[in-house]
């Protein structure tokens, strides 16, 4: 995306801030490239019969942002919200499945394959739980791990969206990773 895109997207989230409902239907399809690709990420371990698709897990994202008052920053802020938003959406899904099927197909999330002392994939309610766990120790870590893995964003695009330099990015990311490690392993 060019700087001068950038800056039409920051316009329209403020309008849209501001009350401009017609700026969401502006923006979208300005957007929509990058949201795909962070809601293709999450189905990657998806079977393909899972009920909820990206285009659905987008919309549903989109729609519950919608009434809320959000003093949008920039694009990166957008980015930050969608990506909290779709986690949300993707749990409460996981959820609902479960409870109808009495821990039945519960997603097993592969983005963590990092974590080596995990020996399985968790699923996405654990994961969840286990972020849950992270953020009331550390708000802002968790919130680099939902950033980095649920929406794909790289540590510049990080470092923007949180006001942090990109090593603060590296150090608690790698930090994360391992304390998710062991917060999972401990509850397996």
């Amino acid at each position: 995306m060019t700087q001068q895109q950038r800056t039409r997207v920051t316009q329209l989230l403020h309008n849209w801030r501001d009350g401009r409902p017609e700026a969401l239907e502006e923006l979208m399809p300005l957007v929509y490239a990058e949201l795909e690709n962070i809601a293709r990420r999450e189905f990657r371990s998806e079977s393909a019969d899972h009920t909820l698709q990206p285009t659905a897990l987008i919309n549903e994202a989109v729609l519950r942002l919608v009434d809320n008052d959000i003093g949008w920053q920039d694009r990166c802020h957008f980015l930050a919200m969608m990506t909290t938003t779709m986690r949300r959406v993707l749990v409460d899904h996981a959820r609902r499945r479960s409870r109808e099927k009495r821990g039945g197909n519960a997603r097993k999330v592969t983005l963590l394959t990092n974590l080596a002392s995990v020996e399985t994939a968790p699923d996405i309610l654990d994961l969840d739980q286990a972020i849950d766990a992270l953020s009331a120790i550390d708000t802002r870590k968790a919130e680099i791990v939902q950033l980095h893995y649920f929406g794909g964003m790289k540590y510049n695009e990080i470092s923007v969206a949180l006001a942090i330099s990109e090593a603060t990015v590296d150090r608690d990311l790698r930090f994360s990773k391992a304390w998710l490690g062991d917060y999972l392993k401990q509850r397996s």
